[in-house]
């Protein structure tokens, strides 16, 4: 079994290497760019003009891009002259209705908040990538838990990776059992029932980046699932700066020295 285990790690790693390092992965993410913070419309190295029209509804498509044929810019694969209305990208970066030359270009919200980012497949992190440490599979990591929601969910606001204060929702608290000690981690569950922690433990900033994201699978009807930290992961933040990456929240350092998983990035020159 543990054999098994293992080369089913090894696949998932395999696998998570070759998203993480695709073309339009986080490695393409050359900038986040927040309108309100660009009344005129014009945002640094992007042509056109994106400027919000109305209020501010995820559903309307209230961004409105206007471009000349100087611009470069094409919009669903064919070159684009004119104003278009634009709302959230929901699909993947590859399919971004906006692009120019290879790069893309996708409408994001957050709390209520629209921005524009530049995803770029000759990024200079791609250029730099050289894999992620990782530390092999070992059994002792991976231990039954137990996932108990809360009667409402729950949003506590935590720092993100840009320096803003933003709100993260929770959804309940998964309990398991590791080198003999009771640990709790307050995790979100996902559209596909997967949960999602982020956590940090005594080795971030010292061997692993600063936090890690974690997704076990979605909870039986009992609330029963499998804490792996062998499949721990950066967040994409780890990758490219313009992420804006949760902290962990209020109880979810831990301890102790989670030392499997991936660690940190391998780039030319570290």
């Amino acid at each position: 079994m543990t054999s098994d285990a293992a080369d089913e790690w090894q696949q998932w790693h395999e696998r998570r290497m070759e998203t993480v390092s695709a073309p339009y992965g986080p490695l393409a993410l050359t900038g986040t760019h927040w309108l309100e913070d660009h009344p005129d419309g014009h945002l640094p190295g992007i042509p056109g003009v994106w400027v919000l029209d109305g209020d501010v509804d995820a559903d309307a498509g209230l961004v409105v891009l206007t471009a000349t044929a100087a611009d470069g810019l094409t919009l669903d694969g064919e070159p684009f002259t004119g104003s278009v209305r634009l709302g959230v990208d929901t699909g993947p970066v590859s399919t971004a209705r906006v692009g120019l030359d290879e790069r893309r270009l996708t409408v994001l919200i957050r709390e209520g908040a629209w921005c524009v980012r530049d995803y770029d497949p000759g990024s200079a992190a791609h250029r730099a990538f050289r894999g992620v440490e990782v530390t092999p599979y070992r059994p002792r990591w991976s231990v039954p838990g137990r996932f108990t929601p809360y009667d409402t969910r729950r949003t506590v606001r935590v720092d993100a990776a840009d320096g803003v204060e933003r709100g993260l929702g929770l959804a309940g608290e998964l309990a398991f059992r590791l080198d003999g000690l009771e640990v709790t981690l307050q995790v979100a569950v996902q559209a596909d029932g997967k949960l999602w922690a982020v956590f940090a433990d005594s080795t971030s900033g010292e061997g692993s980046y600063r936090f890690r994201f974690l997704y076990p699978a979605a909870p039986d009807d009992e609330g029963r699932t499998t804490v792996d930290f062998n499949r721990s992961v950066l967040p994409p933040c780890a990758f490219a700066e313009h992420f804006i990456c949760p902290f962990p929240p209020p109880g979810n350092t831990l301890g102790l020295a989670i030392e499997a998983g991936e660690r940190i990035l391998r780039q030319v020159g570290r």
